[in-house]
């Protein structure tokens, strides 16, 4: 199985930087790493043509106009070009435990997408974190919210995984699926525009295609940098179209991955 880690960035090469060297630290490389970017400056071009010429995987850099927040299109984009037959996503804000891709890989299960959860630095943890390059943390260092997510357990992880379908606490962050569920959806719905509700959306009609939902705790193991929140005024329109699918059991999106591939 190959397996293509998709990385959505934007203007921030401080942490994208930090965000693909803990990609170069894990223990089992993905078979390529693409850069989803939503139309980042030279600056960020930098960053990844430094990780090209130095990776020992190959490394694409997908970008788009910056024509304001088009999350959904740049994942699609990416996803299209991904030659993996297994897409795990995570954005740039999250650095990544050295287990984190062979933990969604053990994982995988055919007819599933996984959900995992991550742990919160704070915003003084976060500045340390970007002027020293830290990537590996402890259980006891000062800085973490949800603490208990940082214990990496493959035992509790089997004991406390969940198969169960629900919007609830979904994050394109830490996730995974294979590329053909992703395609008989037709993979992020373009409509939306603006932060919100495009990876809910996108989670419903995987569900409704019969693709369940496996959430798994103390595996997936990732560190969040604290930033300041998205702006929120698209919600109404987005909340508005994640209802449409839910009350029409949609499966389908128009305006999707298709046209990338």
């Amino acid at each position: 199985m190959r397996v293509s880690l998709i990385v959505t960035t934007y203007n921030w090469p401080d942490a994208l930087s930090l965000v693909l060297s803990s990609v170069a630290h894990q223990e089992l490389l993905p078979d390529e790493v693409v850069i989803a970017d939503d139309g980042s400056d030279k600056n960020t071009k930098k960053i990844v043509n430094n990780f090209v010429h130095n990776f020992n995987i190959p490394v694409i850099h997908s970008w788009q106009e910056d024509s304001g927040f088009r999350a959904a299109k740049s994942r699609n984009k990416a996803i299209a070009k991904a030659s993996g037959d297994y897409i795990i996503l995570i954005d740039g804000d999250v650095i990544l435990h050295p287990k984190f891709v062979l933990d969604h890989v053990k994982n995988a299960q055919v007819g599933f997408f996984i959900q995992g959860s991550r742990v919160l630095l704070s915003k003084k943890k976060t500045n340390k974190v970007l002027t020293s390059n830290q990537i590996n943390f402890s259980f006891f260092e000062s800085g973490i919210g949800n603490r208990k997510n940082l214990l990496h357990s493959n035992f509790f992880s089997y004991i406390f995984q969940k198969k169960k379908n629900s919007m609830k606490g979904i994050k394109t962050c830490n996730m995974s699926f294979y590329k053909n569920d992703c395609c008989k959806v037709n993979g992020f719905n373009e409509d939306f525009i603006g932060w919100g509700r495009e990876d809910s959306e996108y989670v419903v009609r995987l569900m409704n295609a019969g693709v369940a939902r496996k959430n798994i705790h103390f595996n997936l193991i990732q560190y969040h940098l604290f930033h300041n929140e998205n702006t929120r005024k698209s919600l109404g329109h987005n909340d508005a179209i994640l209802k449409d699918s839910v009350v029409s059991n949609s499966i389908y999106c128009k305006k999707g991955i298709h046209q990338y591939i």
